[in-house]
Order: C-alpha cells, then sequence, then structure tokens
C-alpha cells in the first residue's frame, strides 16, 4: 500500500540522458554482436538430430567427443545438460536409415567404452523444417511489431505512439543481441519468450502513459516534465510489484525448471527488467522528447458547444 500511495519523488525523467546514453551502448553492441557473431540458432532452425542419453557416474566429455569424432561424427558437438551425468549429443544434418537410425549407432558406440548408458531423448528436425521455422519465427515477431504499431497509432497520440514502439524495439534489440553476445541457445522456446516480452513491455507502458493522460488533464499548469515524473512515481508501486512478482516466477523456473526453459525463462527474464525500464526511459523519455504537452491532449471542444451551454442557462 505504501508504494501504490507514493507520490512525485523520484525524478525519473531528470536522468534520462544518462539512461538514454546506456540504452544507446547497449543497443549499439547488441547489433555489433548481431552483425558478427550472429545468434547460435537451436536444432528447432538449423535442423539435424539431438540425443541426450545419461550416464551412473559423471561423463567424460572429451572421451566421448573423440570417440564420436573418430567413428565417423567430425561435428557432433558434446555437452553436459543438466548434471554431470546427463550429455547431449547435437548432429548435424545426415542422412538416416530406418534400419539403423543415428541415436542407434550413437548409443553402440557409447557403449563401447564399457559403460552403461541410457537413452533419456531423441530429436530429429529436417533441414527444410528448420528452414521454414526460421521464415516463419522472423514473420510472427514482425507481424506482431506491426499489429501492435497499429494499436497504438490509434489508442495513444503520435508522440505516446512512438514511445510505445521505441521501447518494443529497444527491447527485442537487447534481449536477442543478448543471446548473440553470450553465445546463448536462441531456439522456439526463447522466440516465444520474445513475443511475450513485447506484450509485457506494451502493456507495462500502457499503464504509465494512461496515468500521464490523466494527470495532464488534471494538472494543467504544471509543466510537461513535472507531470510525467508524477505519473511514473504514482504507477511505481504497481510497476514494481507485477515486476518482482513476475521475476520471482521466472527465477523459480530457472533454476527448478529442467534445462530444457533456460533460454526461455532467460530471455523472459531479462525481458521484465529491460521492459520496466523502457517505459520509463524510453517510451516516457521519447514522447517528453518530441515535445508533448497538456495542448496535445485536452479535451477537442466542440463548435458552438459554448454558445448552446450560454443558452441552455436562460
Amino acid at each position: 500500500m505504501f508504494l501504490t500511495r507514493f507520490d512525485y519523488k523520484f525524478d525519473f525523467l531528470g536522468k534520462r540522458r544518462l539512461a538514454l546514453s546506456i540504452s544507446a551502448v547497449l543497443i549499439l553492441v547488441s547489433l555489433t554482436s548481431l552483425a558478427i557473431q550472429g545468434l547460435v540458432f537451436g536444432i528447432d532452425f538449423t535442423g539435424g538430430t539431438l540425443v541426450e542419453v545419461g550416464y551412473e557416474q559423471p561423463a567424460d566429455l572429451k572421451k566421448i567427443r573423440s570417440s564420436l569424432h573418430e567413428n565417423g561424427f567430425p561435428k557432433a558437438v558434446v555437452q553436459n545438460f543438466g548434471t554431470a551425468r546427463d550429455v547431449l549429443i547435437r548432429l548435424g544434418v545426415r542422412e538416416e536409415s530406418k534400419e539403423d537410425p543415428l541415436s542407434s549407432q550413437i548409443l553402440r558406440l557409447l557403449e563401447k567404452s564399457g559403460e552403461k548408458v541410457d537413452m533419456r531423448r531423441v530429436e530429429y528436425v529436417g533441414p527444410q523444417v528448420g528452414k521454414e521455422l526460421v521464415e516463419k519465427g522472423g514473420l510472427a515477431v514482425l507481424y506482431t511489431l506491426i499489429g501492435i504499431l497499429i494499436y497504438v497509432a490509434v489508442r495513444f497520440e503520435y508522440r505516446f505512439a512512438f514511445g510505445s514502439i521505441a521501447a518494443l524495439i529497444h527491447d527485442t534489440i537487447i534481449v536477442v543481441g543478448f543471446f548473440s553476445l553470450f553465445r546463448f541457445e536462441f531456439d522456439l522456446t526463447v522466440l516465444a519468450a520474445i513475443l511475450a516480452v513485447i506484450g509485457y513491455s506494451l502493456n507495462d507502458t500502457i499503464v504509465v502513459f494512461d496515468r500521464i493522460r490523466e494527470n495532464f488533464v488534471k494538472l494543467r499548469k504544471q509543466p510537461s516534465i513535472n507531470v510525467m515524473n508524477r505519473s511514473i512515481n504514482q504507477m511505481l508501486g504497481r510497476t514494481v510489484m507485477t515486476s518482482v512478482t513476475t521475476a520471482l516466477v521466472l527465477i523459480v523456473l530457472f533454476f527448478v525448471g529442467g534445462e530444457l526453459i533456460h533460454g526461455f525463462s532467460m530471455a523472459l527474464l531479462l525481458g521484465v527488467i529491460v521492459g520496466t525500464y523502457s517505459s520509463i526511459y524510453i517510451a516516457s523519455a521519447s514522447a517528453l522528447a518530441l515535445g508533448v504537452s497538456k495542448t496535445d491532449l485536452m479535451p477537442v471542444k466542440k463548435e458552438g458547444a459554448e454558445q448552446k451551454t450560454k443558452l441552455d442557462s436562460f
């Protein structure tokens, strides 16, 4: 309750130049990483075979990797998956016979060492399917942004609409750039998280903008920066509580949910943090920089309304 009653305390927009400088650096680093390194696409997008196996004792990755490379799988990628006893093997696109599938070949090679190996999971994605997923995934993000652009253009004054779109693009670039910079795998779950980030960021921005519109009408004599600062502070409690509770769930998912949703929870957690920040320092600061004022948001008086009011008073 204390946070929800909190009124004009922090000068958020007074620090907007510093915040915008930080965002510019993050976006530049993200775009540079995407241009030079690109993304580490998962098997969903690249195609190929993924095999997960389990050992009774901690697995020797170097020995497994050497055995695969020497027996016809030179491009096999071997890594731990969760614990030291769980191993994930990624194979490129290869021809596979129904009589002797790749998973069976891998299992035989691993069992030559004399250790007991359990087959946990096998996934196969054809190269054409992977290519289609890349195209459809990119189109899904593009269509989402276009739909949101139309929505905010109809709902808000154009300065606010521009701020909303700027915040969404800002959040998307930083989250994708994070995965590129640190070489985390980018798969369908991460793409789903990015779409969720777009929706979360827009929701937070709309809540702040609605309060700013209300206060512009109520506080007509206040400068624009004061009205916007006051509005952000009034919504601070709601924003903090929503972000913290969402982040707690995502942290639990990251540590307890297993390796399969690590990318999803990581992307969404980063998106919640960046989305909360952008609703203040990107969306609101952009609208302020474009010169939004109370005159842009005051209700338009209909012609003849004043004369009709005088006649009604008689």
